[in-house]
């Protein structure tokens, strides 16, 4: 009897060191799946052929830290878009491009550090580093703290009237 107690314990632990590597394997795939999901959508940004905001799940939250005139949080993708990205656009005579330092990925976090610069429309350059830490649900973006320079953002904010056509567009 004792060695059979013995061989179900064995046989026990066997199975749960294959379901441990299991689910180990399968989170490195999603961490990996992540971690490409954002990469692609930076590079996409930086090549003007798309990029994270494509990302946004409808109730997607937002959150932008600190204290620039922006800084509040944002409860679905067509208020963020509504009232900072497209009212961005609306202010640069070129657009942002980014330069992505790194990608940090924990889980169904990534953290992407990054600069970016464009031309606002008074032809003044605007330049910035960011830190966004997002949230992704099989492969969308559900939830966003955005860290950045607000004097830099501000000063844009207020220094440049965006053209008003652009602002009132809807994102497709």
């Amino acid at each position: 009897m004792t060695n059979w107690i013995s061989h179900v314990g064995r046989f026990a632990i066997a199975l749960a060191a294959v379901a441990m590597t299991a689910k180990a394997a399968a989170q490195t795939s999603d961490v990996d799946a992540n971690r490409a999901t954002i990469a692609r959508a930076m590079d996409a940004w930086a090549a003007g052929t798309g990029g994270p905001y494509d990302l946004l799940a409808d109730d997607a939250v937002w959150t932008i830290s600190g204290n620039s005139l922006a800084s509040k949080t944002y409860p679905s993708k067509e208020a963020f878009m509504s009232e900072v990205i497209r009212p961005f656009n609306a202010r640069m005579k070129e657009p942002l491009i980014p330069s992505v330092h790194s990608l940090y990925v924990d889980g169904d976090t990534v953290v992407a550090h990054f600069d970016a610069a464009g031309t606002a429309r008074d032809g003044r350059p605007y330049v910035n580093s960011y830190a966004w830490i997002l949230t992704l649900k099989d492969g969308r973006i559900v939830r966003a703290f955005a860290f950045f320079d607000a004097h830099a953002f501000d000063d844009l904010w207020t220094r440049v009237t965006p053209a008003s056509k652009m602002v009132q567009r809807k994102a497709s």
